[in-house]
């Protein structure tokens, strides 16, 4: 039976990690983790961790790795194709029969389509139906232009809750299709009747970066709760990996990305000049989203509001932006103000006033810091103690020593304390930090001495600087979806050395050229279980870059270099052509070396 990768995508996608892994181990938080003590073999202090924003488990006791699916198969002892089947039981979904069943990608065609109409629909509706003439006034009285009102294609949801039901039936759509994509709900009285999800609201199209419309967001101009209601996920959309207006801020980012709260923050900003603002669809920062921003710049601008959920939720963006390599800068709104609030108040010279707020934004650290002072009265001697203390665990966290350094400077000046004492206490706390990665790394770097690597992969032992080349270029493209695009065109299989490691990269080219992901959670229908224990080992033991790209350039450098030599039973069987290519190289490299 052979099951279409979209609906093992849409599976995954209505599936946590964690609530279906709870079911069999007890799970505490541990730093980025979850951790407990591993099901798949006897151990007394926890091994087993779930890492939540990877979609994959690892225990670094025995080796046991996977995502979701290798998870059940392992458990519950079934194949592949049951595992799915378990795991389609716990969200409701049933698993397509017959052979590649194309039924998901129709049904996600079909979701497309509707969606555009329905954009035209609620469009048409505000822009020309007298019923629309009050979401119309009210747009127009946030200071949007007609321009910007075509541009991010808003429109208006009717209170007759049947008019885009009816509309869309008309157009040849199947009541099942458009329930699919929570344009309609269905009576659940037993009549059957199918009536709009959306009634009275002014409309946000969602688009991809394709610019399909896969979703939409409507506000109620009203006090009635809630204010925003956005679509369901569906088989074209997540939630977790999507940014309103994204699909247009990628065509102006040079360098810097704006992450505000609501739909309305965004077009604002968008309208005011700032064309790189974007904001997440009704959730908290993901980790998801943080990686599809880093794809397009090196910074993000996070401009929340200033109340302290504001504060809370610039606290979660920063602990997910950095992780993600991304340099990060806080705005901070005066008065309380969200950014179209503060652009109009200031009428012609809003736009060039917050341009002036962006560019005198303090990076995380500093915002981090000025909110922690807030908490203290510093002319009190136990305050002054307490936050200097909690300070230096901010610190601690920044891996740049010139950095830390920097700052750590700064506090003595500012609280009159001896650099040496910041300093110590900084530096105890980047020995603890140091100490904790030791012992992780320790745990992680078993990967190298298990037995069953060299079972897998016999060709390791006697090409290890390959094999090591081999496993990183690997891990880049599993955790780098952009960069795996690059490798792809630049690397053939042949030039691996290493048989297992070229088989797990003849696999990933063959997912990228058909348009499929290959992250660690996306790929357990093309490995056994042993293998993606192996892929997992190898991901969670590899260190990750800062410019995976340039790293990736050194990795195939060494490769190719690997490569080109040859073992003594090589040199005995090779005809004189090769030997003369190989001394010629040889002589060459020792030339350019000295």
């Amino acid at each position: 039976m052979s099951i279409p990768d979209e609906f093992i995508q849409e599976l995954k996608s209505r599936v946590d990690i964690e609530d279906v892994i709870s079911n069999y181990v007890t799970l505490k938080k541990s730093g980025n983790r979850l951790v407990g003590l591993c099901p798949f073999h006897r151990e007394k202090s926890p091994s087993f961790s779930v890492n939540k924003s990877g979609n994959y488990f690892h225990c670094f006791g025995c080796g046991a790795g996977g995502d979701i699916i290798t998870f059940i198969r392992k458990i519950e002892n079934v194949d592949y194709v049951d595992a799915i089947k378990i795991i389609a039981a716990r969200a409701g979904m049933d698993v397509p029969e017959g052979k590649a069943d194309d039924g998901l990608r129709r049904l996600k065609n079909r979701i497309y389509e509707a969606n555009r109409e329905a954009a035209h629909f609620f469009f048409d509706q505000l822009m020309k139906n007298p019923a629309g003439n009050n979401a119309l006034k009210y747009l127009r009285g946030r200071c949007l232009s007609d321009s910007t009102i075509v541009h991010f294609g808003l429109g208006y949801s009717p209170p007759d809750r049947h008019q885009l039901t009816n509309h869309l039936l008309s157009k040849g759509f199947k009541g099942e299709e458009l329930v699919a994509a929570n344009l309609v709900l269905q009576s659940r009285n037993g009549s059957g009747k199918y009536f709009d999800t959306f009634s009275d609201r002014v409309m946000f199209p969602i688009m991809d970066l394709k610019g399909n419309v896969i979703a939409f967001g409507g506000r109620i101009m009203t006090d009635i709760k809630p204010k925003y209601l956005n679509t369901a996920e569906t088989p074209v959309f997540n939630k977790r990996k999507n940014l309103f207006a994204m699909n247009f801020a990628k065509n102006h980012v040079k360098g810097q990305i704006i992450l505000v709260e609501g739909y309305m923050d965004v077009i604002a900003l968008h309208q005011a000049g700032f064309e790189t603002a974007v904001a997440t669809l009704g959730t908290a920062l993901t980790p998801e989203q943080a990686n599809k921003i880093k794809q397009y710049c090196e910074e993000v601008v996070i401009c929340y509001d200033s109340d302290q959920a504001g504060k809370n939720a610039t606290l979660r963006a920063i602990n997910i932006l950095r992780p993600a390599g991304l340099r990060i800068k806080v705005v901070h709104v005066p008065n309380g103000k969200d950014p179209d609030e503060f652009i109009k108040s200031y009428g012609e010279q809003g736009p060039s006033r917050y341009g002036l707020l962006l560019e005198q934004a303090p990076n995380d650290i500093e915002y981090r810091l000025s909110e922690l002072r807030k908490s203290f009265d510093l002319n009190n001697a136990d305050d002054k103690v307490k936050y200097l203390t909690q300070a230096s665990d901010i610190l601690s966290a920044i891996e740049n020593p010139v950095e830390r350094d920097v700052y750590s400077s700064k506090l003595s000046d500012d609280l009159n304390v001896q650099k040496k004492a910041m300093e110590s206490l900084v530096e105890r706390g980047v020995r603890k930090e140091q100490e904790r990665a030791y012992r992780e790394y320790n745990r992680q770097n078993r990967y190298n001495k298990m037995p069953d690597i060299i079972q897998m992969n016999p060709d390791r032992n006697v090409n290890i600087r390959a094999a090591r080349a081999e496993e990183a270029i690997i891990s880049v493209m599993m955790l780098n979806p952009d960069v795996a695009v690059k490798i792809s065109g630049e690397l053939k299989p042949e030039e691996f050395v290493t048989g297992f490691n070229r088989n797990i990269y003849t696999v990933l080219l063959k997912r990228l050229s058909n348009g499929l992901d290959v992250s660690i959670s996306d790929v357990s229908g093309d490995f056994t279980v042993e293998e993606m224990s192996m892929l997992v080992r190898l991901i969670d033991s590899h260190v990750k870059e800062n410019n995976p790209m340039s790293a990736v350039s050194t990795y195939i450098s060494i490769l190719r270099e690997e490569g080109a030599k040859l073992t003594p039973s090589q040199i005995a069987d090779a005809d004189n052509d090769t030997i003369m290519e190989l001394i010629r190289q040889t002589q060459k490299k020792k030339l350019g070396q000295s």
